[in-house]
């Protein structure tokens, strides 16, 4: 599935984004802002020119302000068509045929530009092209910017847009779009707020740029203090809060008592402390997981309440309304082996793992190969039906899950870093990287049985301190871990 199936989808979702789906419509279609961007981020190894290429093409649909627009017009690709009049004038009020493309706040969904922070960050790790940062590219509305000036941009907003407690307004939706909380507040959005800010800072660090590696990295400790005082439920994390201050997501609910999204993303952002952030995976498991995978909330929603959003109006066990919703599965797996537990992790990859369901496939309904959007929760009488194949931002997400985190094989600004999270029942395995044009031999020995822990790398039979520098090009290097 690593190897073949998932990679090969991850890279259909960055070559077709949302273009050729039978299955979304209208506004939907086409290069989704957050969908390409998280597609992008798992691949950038396999395909670094095309996703360079989506990353240039979504940097060049931020506005100035900072948000990011959903690109459905064919026109935008164009680049002879975008330098005619439909594109050329800087305001909306003296080009009103600029309406198709370019949105107010209040069509802006508050997670979208977040995304390509950590996008860009991984695309230079993998690459090595620093000038990226430098390159400057347009604006969708008014004037131009390096990269590096994009990516502030991106946190600057989600910085001014935030309610009375520090927390992120939901805007028209988050990742969720059911849930639309319009001038309420996102739990989802502050976290991944702290996690894109994070990922800034270390980047900023690299290139010695001092003061905004100290300006970014006070507003994340502002942000993470907010989190940690507004939003914990005492079991759990909340969802949100309604525009009226009423709390989603929290064990006083009566429907939507717990969300999957913010409870693995306050631990996937780094936010929660290890004590909390045991604790609000434990109850995921309780309250969520079954043999399908993950449900995204539970109970489901029975009658619609505008104040939460759409996912009201919505069929319980469908989509948003308490289905398996398989995009923030893997946010799940990345959540356990950040706390060191492989076994829960592999737990929560085996149970939606497509490959696994090949001997239930009258109720799956779907190929045992692919990931599909959502699985039918068990309000709906088709509990385990799988629906909406291809393309799903899942595939991306479960490679990464897997290949970073599982496997632990990932990349920091200094080199390749190997630091497992696997069952303790695995003794060693074997993983061959490609990076920067030399192949890494990687061998990880478990004589311990632990399930997370590394004592010792070597390089070439050489000790380094953890953090494996890049080899010369057209080198085979061999790298021995010892977890313990």
């Amino acid at each position: 599935m690593i190897n073949t199936w998932t990679l090969y989808q991850a890279e259909t979702c960055v070559v077709w984004s949302r273009f050729a789906s039978f299955i979304e419509v209208g506004g939907r279609t086409g290069l989704g802002f957050r969908d390409t961007s998280q597609d992008v981020m798992s691949v950038v190894h396999t395909n670094p020119n095309k996703c360079r290429q989506r990353i240039v093409e979504l940097l060049r649909a931020q506005v100035s302000s900072g948000y990011g627009l959903h690109l459905f017009d064919p026109d935008w690709f164009d680049e002879e068509k975008r330098k005619g009049p439909t594109f050329k004038s800087p305001t909306i009020a003296h080009a009103p045929e600029l309406r198709s493309v370019i949105h107010g706040i209040e069509h802006v969904c508050s997670d979208d530009a977040l995304w390509i922070v950590v996008t860009c960050c991984e695309y230079v790790k993998e690459t090595g092209d620093v000038a990226f940062f430098d390159e400057v590219i347009p604006f969708a509305d008014e004037g131009e910017g390096t990269v590096y000036e994009h990516l502030k941009r991106s946190l600057d907003f989600s910085a001014e847009h935030v309610g009375r407690d520090g927390i992120c307004l939901g805007l028209r939706a988050d990742w969720n779009d059911c849930l639309n909380l319009g001038g309420g507040e996102s739990a989802m959005v502050s976290f991944m707020h702290h996690w894109a800010l994070r990922a800034f800072v270390e980047a900023a660090e690299f290139l010695e740029q001092k003061g905004d590696a100290k300006r970014y990295n006070a507003l994340a400790d502002k942000v993470k203090a907010a989190c940690e005082k507004q939003l914990w439920d005492g079991a759990w994390y909340l969802r949100g809060f309604t525009a009226k201050g009423l709390k989603v997501g929290s064990a006083e609910c009566d429907e939507g008592k717990i969300f999957l999204e913010s409870n693995s993303w306050a631990v996937l952002s780094d936010v929660a402390s290890p004590e909390r952030g045991a604790q609000c995976m434990d109850a995921v498991d309780e309250h969520l997981y079954s043999k399908y995978g993950i449900h995204l909330a539970w109970p489901a929603f029975s009658k619609p309440n505008d104040d939460i959003g759409f996912i009201g109006r919505v069929y319980k066990g469908v989509k948003e309304n308490a289905a398996i919703f398989s995009h923030p599965n893997p946010w799940a797996i990345i959540a356990e082996c950040k706390l060191g537990r492989g076994e829960r992790a592999m737990k929560f990859y085996d149970s939606m793992l497509p490959a696994k369901q090949n001997e239930m496939i009258e109720v799956r309904e779907a190929e045992p190969y692919s990931y599909c959007q959502f699985i039918m929760g068990q309000d709906h009488t088709a509990f385990g039906r799988a629906r909406h194949p291809w393309l799903t931002g899942s595939a991306g997400w479960n490679y990464t899950a897997v290949t970073r985190w599982i496997l632990g094989v990932r990349l920091s600004f200094d080199g390749l870093i190997v630091d497992p999270c696997i069952p303790g029942d695995w003794k060693e395995f074997s993983v061959k990287r490609r990076w920067r044009g030399a192949t890494y031999a990687i061998t990880v020995k478990n004589p311990m049985g632990v399930e997370k822990g590394v004592v010792s790398v070597t390089l070439n039979g050489d000790a380094v301190d953890g953090v494996v520098r890049a080899q010369a090009g057209g080198t085979v290097n061999e790298v021995v871990v010892v977890m313990g």
